[in-house]
């Protein structure tokens, strides 16, 4: 009888514990972006619908994906607060917020590090980035699932076009709040004004700065070449976006949970920079179609550019993040070029 006994709890306590599940109801994820919700207009949220659709089936109900996009959720670092304090469970960011959390990320703003698209993520997804990855997590508690792309970013102003540093001198340029872009703004001559992103626009059209930076496909989205006339695709930063999660939440799922998380924000990275390279470059043609003045630097003119920028840039950050960092990001850069033999 106590054997029976035995085995009837166990029963009884796995029934209940199943039933238990299938009354919980899903975990929800609620995801926001800075981006619009147009999936279509940029990639933000093609990848989060991506994420949601891939998460949703394969989880069998289990996780349910809510995605808040155009900055619902707060400005980029807002949202970054709470996924950190797990009030949203994951979001997509630019590296523009992440500094207030980690530091030494602004490494990886060096003015003209990446020659293409090609050795960046051979540097992102090599021993560098999954390095990177497990120092943010241990240094903040949120775990970066994966990252993606936010395109390299160029000048744009409505004052005159931009051929040289020497043009850039005097004019009051919109940067993020990212010291590491403010001062190569400062080292190219002109006066960085960092202003947030949801306010960029209006201080274009009232003349509080002269221009700004962004890659192509945020400058077509925000609608810039109504309040700029000129545009230089200098390509001066690589700019990365993560997908982050808080970790108490992802260690509160599954394995197979887990897996399914992580391979969701996988093919969701895959999504976004595909969607990213197609905007910027039908944004360019755009662009000319509503009036700007597009100019592509010859390799003499960026070299100059790269000269002006890129060693008081780097001198500042040398005070700024562990050396060691630094040294590892540019080993990986000149890593990356040897092994896809770039010249």
């Amino acid at each position: 009888m106590k054997k029976y006994f035995i085995i009837l709890t166990i029963v009884l306590i796995t029934l209940g514990l199943l039933i238990s599940n299938v009354f919980a109801g899903p975990s929800i994820i609620k995801y926001g972006h800075g981006g619009p919700p147009d999936p279509l207009s940029l990639p933000e949220q093609s990848g989060a619908v991506v994420f949601k659709d891939y998460v949703e089936s394969r989880s069998g109900g289990r996780l349910k994906v809510e995605i808040y996009p155009a900055c619902q959720l707060g400005s980029e670092r807002e949202m970054l607060e709470g996924v950190q304090l797990g009030t949203v469970e994951m979001a997509n960011t630019s590296e523009g917020a992440v500094a207030g959390f980690y530091p030494d990320i602004l490494a990886t703003a060096i003015p003209y590090a990446f020659k293409n698209r090609r050795i960046a993520w051979e540097v992102l997804e090599g021993p560098f980035g999954q390095k990177l990855r497990e120092d943010i997590r241990k240094a903040t508690g949120m775990r970066v699932l994966t990252f993606s792309d936010n395109g390299f970013r160029n000048f744009t102003n409505d004052v005159r076009p931009i051929h040289s540093p020497e043009d850039l001198k005097g004019l009051k340029i919109r940067t993020m709040e990212n010291p590491a872009h403010m001062k190569m703004v400062e080292a190219l001559g002109a006066i960085p004004t960092p202003i947030a992103w949801a306010e960029c626009y209006n201080a274009l059209q009232l003349g509080t700065v002269d221009g700004q930076e962004n890659p192509v496909s945020l400058i077509v989205a925000k609608r810039f070449y109504e309040v700029q006339k000129y545009t230089t695709l200098d390509g001066h930063i690589f700019s990365i976006d993560f997908i982050w999660i808080n970790e108490d939440f992802y260690q509160s799922l599954s394995p197979d949970l887990q897996q399914i998380v992580q391979d969701g924000a996988t093919i969701s990275s895959l999504v976004q920079r595909g969607m990213k390279s197609l905007t910027n470059t039908l944004g360019v043609d755009l662009l000319k179609k509503e009036g700007m003045e597009v100019y592509t630097p010859t390799a003499e003119e960026l070299e100059k550019f790269k000269k002006g920028a890129q060693e008081p840039v780097l001198k500042w950050l040398k005070t700024e993040v562990d050396p060691d960092f630094l040294d590892e990001f540019l080993n990986a850069i000149k890593e990356a070029e040897e092994k896809i033999a770039v010249k």
